[in-house]
């Protein structure tokens, strides 16, 4: 491929990802939402709409989780809306896809942009994840550090397989949902007991994730790669 063909293909994708992020921007503004999830917009546009109303959580979810919107914060208002056991259905639906979104807008749109941007840093976790993705993606997630978009895209334009990184992602979700769903939920109801289970569930999953970190480490060359990365 000619040096001109190459460049009319990387702006060509890079116009898309340009496009898909307004297109993400204006659906979130016609849902009422822009970049504030807050309690009185559940309350005005989720709380008592029923199936409507898990439609509208879970595609602003979807598309803030996708753009970079801390997942937590999703994870808490769907506890708020929906209380605990549908909260977190509804919470990790919104997580995996914000997931799957950003990892392939970032494969099939980005990929060219980001790799001569960042190559150093997309061999560094190629190489991490390569070996064995779903127990390395697992162990990333677990780890109460960085950040889940820059996660996603950096996995989205490394050559590792997305069924493995999605499976590991959706699997290491789940303790720090299980924390901020119940917190949103406990707003209504036994605030005390919810609370304290919360920061029980947090604490053992980061020390999980820091035992995974320490005993991978011993095996593979991470140096302080992984903190820099995820």
């Amino acid at each position: 491929m000619s040096q001109a063909a190459l460049a009319r293909k990387v702006l060509i994708k890079g116009g898309l990802l340009i496009l898909s992020l307004v297109v993400a921007g204006y659906l979130l503004k016609s849902l009422g939402i822009g970049t504030d999830l807050s309690e009185h917009w559940v309350d005005s546009a989720v709380k008592g709409q029923g199936f409507k109303g898990e439609m509208v959580f879970l595609l602003a979810g979807f598309l803030l989780i996708g753009a970079g919107f801390p997942r937590q914060a999703v994870c808490f208002m769907g506890g708020y809306a929906f209380g605990f056991l549908e909260g977190m259905v509804w919470s990790m639906l919104a997580s995996v896809l914000g997931c799957v979104g950003s990892f392939y807008s970032a494969r099939y749109f980005g990929r060219s942009l980001v790799s001569r941007w960042f190559g150093a840093r997309i061999q560094k976790i190629d190489g991490f994840l390569a070996g064995n993705p779903f127990s390395m993606t697992l162990l990333i997630r677990l780890l109460p550090l960085g950040s889940n978009l820059l996660t996603n895209i950096a996995a989205g334009v490394s050559s590792i397989r997305a069924l493995p990184f999605f499976a590991g992602s959706a699997l290491g979700y789940v303790p720090q949902s299980l924390v901020f769903v119940l917190l949103g939920s406990g707003i209504q109801v036994d605030t005390g007991l919810r609370t304290s289970l919360s920061v029980v569930l947090f604490v053992g999953s980061a020390l999980l994730g820091v035992y995974l970190y320490r005993r991978f480490r011993k095996d593979r060359q991470l140096g302080g790669d992984l903190d820099d990365e995820n």
